[in-house]
């Protein structure tokens, strides 16, 4: 018995159902604050899924109509996705249900779906919708109340929503006091879910996401200014930093639970 045999990437063959749903969250919502939602391809205009086959929803991100790139770069974000599905396996698998309970786990990667097209729109327009941060933060904080109810583990949820309005109070207090020098209050809303997932871990692991993110910046910035790509008068967004942070944090106690 013969059957034709697939030459596609194994990754490719991973990453080609979620493709469409991310592309669109991505193109629908890279758009400056107080503009619509976007409703078509960015130069054309042509409809976002094409009459045949995916158009800019598909992998190569490109129109079907004009055929110009649209939305995130081809096959990044399909590459970022599966690198965050293996951080957020590393984590739960490593820490097992004594840090992630099935609920718990449930949080985490809801918030990871959500996490993927932030991080995309944040580097395209510098902004966080709310369509995102809010209902993630709802998600993490319902989520884990629910895992602490059915766990009798009322101390972690308590811990884990002291972390989410540190967080979330901290970064907005910067963004009031520095303006457009400091954070954006998408980040601040971002945060407060960020905090709530880390915090559930414990505060070391609160900090150590913080550091990771606040470094992986810096290093950037740096490696920008040396190469005359921004000039110290530009800002760099924070939220893909922060989601960075956070799941070198959860794929690191995993990993340290698992050792």
């Amino acid at each position: 018995m013969t059957g034709q045999i697939s030459t596609r990437p194994p990754w490719r063959l991973v990453a080609a159902p979620v493709t469409p749903l991310l592309r669109w969250a991505v193109l629908v919502h890279s758009v400056p604050a107080g503009e619509p939602w976007r409703r078509g391809c960015p130069h054309c205009e042509a409809p976002l899924l094409a009459a045949e086959g995916l158009g800019a929803l598909g992998p190569a991100g490109r129109c079907g109509q004009c055929r110009r790139p649209a939305g995130a770069p081809p096959y990044l974000l399909e590459v970022t996705t599966i690198a965050v599905a293996a951080l957020v396996a590393v984590g739960v698998v490593g820490a097992g249900s004594a840090g992630w309970p099935l609920w718990a786990a449930f949080a985490l990667v809801g918030w990871a779906v959500a996490a993927v097209p932030l991080t995309f729109i944040d580097l395209a327009v510098h902004r966080l919708p709310d369509r995102f941060t809010l209902p993630a933060a709802g998600w993490v904080l319902g989520c884990l109340g629910i895992s602490a109810l059915a766990g009798g583990s009322g101390g972690d949820w308590l811990r884990a929503a002291a972390a989410a309005a540190v967080c979330g109070l901290g970064f907005a207090t910067v963004t009031l006091l520095f303006g457009a020098r400091g954070f954006g209050l998408g980040d601040a809303k971002l945060a407060v879910s960020i905090g709530a997932l880390l915090g559930w871990l414990g505060w070391t692991a609160l900090v150590a996401g913080l550091l990771l993110a606040f470094l992986a910046s810096g290093v950037v910035a740096l490696a920008l200014l040396a190469s005359k790509k921004v000039s110290r008068r530009d800002s760099l967004p924070f939220g893909p930093f922060l989601v960075l942070g956070t799941l070198g944090a959860v794929a690191w106690v995993g990993l340290s639970a698992s050792a």
